[in-house]
C-alpha cells in the first residue's frame, strides 16, 4: 500500500526538539493487526499539496499512517466522526480545535462535566455529543458508524470487555487510536508506560495527522517546549519541596509514582515528587506512608461534583487524624487542579505553572515571572 500525504514544514524539527525533553528508549511492539491488508486505495492526487496550513494538509491525501503503540496503523484522513471514550482525548482533540470532528462522546459523567467546564468553559462541553455517561460498549460504537475511535487501555478500551482495537479492526472495519500513556505493557517503556511528555507529544502529533490538523499540532508542542523551558530557567530552591498528588480516597490514598503525568508536573514547577521512589503511574499508598512523608504541599485532584470533589478531599485532610497534623494541612498549603490537567494532557503544561506559582505564594521556591496562561475557577 502506498501512503501520500504532504510534508509539514517545519514540524520534524519540532518532533526532534521534544523528543530530547525525555531520553527515548527502545520499545517492544504490540501486535495488531495492519490495516493495510485491509484496506484497498483509489487513485489519489497530491494537487493540494502546494498549499500551507492544515487545509492544504487535510485536502492533499485520503488516508495517513501513524505509529501508535509500536505499529504502524493507517487512518483516514481527516477523520470526520470520531467516537471518544473518556475526557482524556478530548483534551487533544480540543487542543487541535477539532470539536467538530468529535462524532460521539461516552464515560463522561456529570460531574466530569462540571470539572471539564473549569477548563473549557460551558459552551464548549454542551456543545459534545455526550452519548452516555457510562463507558463504552461495542454495540454503542457500532450504533454510531465512526471512521475512528479514540480512547485509552482502562479508558475505554477493555480486554476483559472484548472491546480493543484489534477486535474492532477485525471484526467492524473500525479505526482504532489508543492513548499512549495506556498502551499495552509490551510496546512501551519501564514497566509499560511511556514518559509523559514523550506520550503527549506523541498522541497531539499522530492526532493532528489523523485529523487533518498537523501544523496546529506542531504549534501546540512548539508553545509547551517553550513554556517548560521557561519553568526549567526560573530561579529553584535550595532544596525543592515535597509534593503529594492527593487523588482518589478510601482506606488507601490513590497518589502518582514516577512514571506519572503529576512526576512530571511537580518536576517541572519545582517541587519533588514525595512518591518518586515508587516505579508506577497512578499508585496506592497507605495513609501511614503519608503521614510519615510530611509533604510541604498537597496537589489535590478535582473531579467536579460528587466524592472526590476537592472540597471533599480536603474535609478529609483536615478531619483524619492520619494527616490534620501536618504543616501543610494546617497551614492550607493545597491547590486544586482539575484531574484532566494531570491525565497525560496538554494542559500538563498549565498543570505545572499554576503549581510553580502555588509553591511561589507559599514561599517554597523563590519568585519568577511564570504566569500561567490558562486562567481557572478559584
Amino acid at each position: 500500500m502506498t501512503s501520500y500525504k504532504c510534508h509539514q514544514a517545519g514540524s520534524e524539527d519540532v518532533k526532534n526538539e521534544l523528543v530530547s525533553l525525555r531520553p527515548r528508549k527502545s520499545r517492544g511492539s504490540w501486535k495488531l493487526v495492519s490495516v493495510a491488508a485491509g484496506l484497498v486505495l483509489t487513485a489519489m492526487t497530491l494537487a493540494g499539496c502546494g498549499g500551507d496550513g492544515d487545509q492544504a494538509d487535510a485536502a492533499s491525501h485520503d488516508t495517513v499512517t501513524v505509529k501508535n503503540c509500536g505499529e504502524e496503523v493507517t487512518f483516514p484522513s481527516p477523520a470526520k466522526k470520531i467516537f471518544v471514550n473518556e475526557s482524556q482525548m478530548i483534551s487533544n482533540l480540543f487542543a487541535l480545535d477539532a470539536d467538530r470532528q468529535i462524532g460521539a462522546v461516552t464515560g463522561l459523567s456529570a460531574g466530569k462535566q462540571q470539572m471539564l467546564k473549569q477548563i473549557y468553559g460551558e459552551d464548549r462541553i454542551a456543545a459534545l455529543p455526550i452519548k452516555s455517561e457510562d463507558y463504552a460498549g461495542v454495540e454503542s460504537v457500532l450504533a454510531e458508524r465512526p471512521d475512528a475511535m479514540m480512547a485509552g487501555f482502562g479508558w475505554g478500551y477493555s480486554v476483559e470487555d472484548d472491546l480493543t482495537p484489534a477486535r474492532l479492526l477485525d471484526d467492524y472495519d473500525i479505526l482504532a487510536y489508543t492513548s499512549s500513556p495506556t498502551c499495552p505493557q509490551e510496546s512501551t517503556d519501564v514497566n509499560g508506560i511511556m514518559p509523559p511528555w514523550e506520550a503527549l507529544y506523541e498522541d497531539l502529533t499522530n492526532i493532528g495527522e489523523i485529523t487533518g490538523h498537523s501544523s496546529k499540532a506542531a504549534n501546540v508542542l512548539r508553545d509547551i517546549k517553550d513554556r517548560l523551558k521557561h519553568l526549567e530557567t526560573a530561579p529553584q530552591p535550595e532544596n525543592a519541596p515535597t509534593v503529594f498528588f492527593y487523588d482518589l480516597t478510601a482506606k488507601e490514598v490513590m497518589s502518582a509514582g514516577s512514571l506519572s503525568p503529576a512526576q512530571a508536573v511537580i518536576d517541572a514547577a519545582g517541587g519533588t515528587n514525595v512518591l518518586e521512589d515508587i516505579d508506577a503511574d497512578f499508585t496506592k499508598v497507605s495513609w501511614e506512608r503519608l503521614t510519615a512523608d510530611k509533604p510541604d504541599y498537597f496537589l489535590v485532584s478535582d473531579y467536579g461534583e460528587g466524592e472526590q470533589s476537592y472540597s471533599n478531599k480536603i474535609s478529609e485532610l483536615k478531619s483524619n487524624p492520619a494527616t490534620r497534623d501536618l504543616e501543610a494541612v494546617k497551614n492550607d498549603r493545597f491547590i486544586k487542579l482539575p484531574i484532566q490537567m494531570l491525565l497525560g494532557t496538554p494542559e500538563m503544561i498549565d498543570a505545572a505553572e499554576h503549581l510553580r506559582k502555588a509553591l511561589e505564594d507559599a514561599d517554597l521556591v523563590p519568585e519568577s515571572d511564570i504566569k500561567p496562561e490558562l486562567k481557572l475557577d478559584k
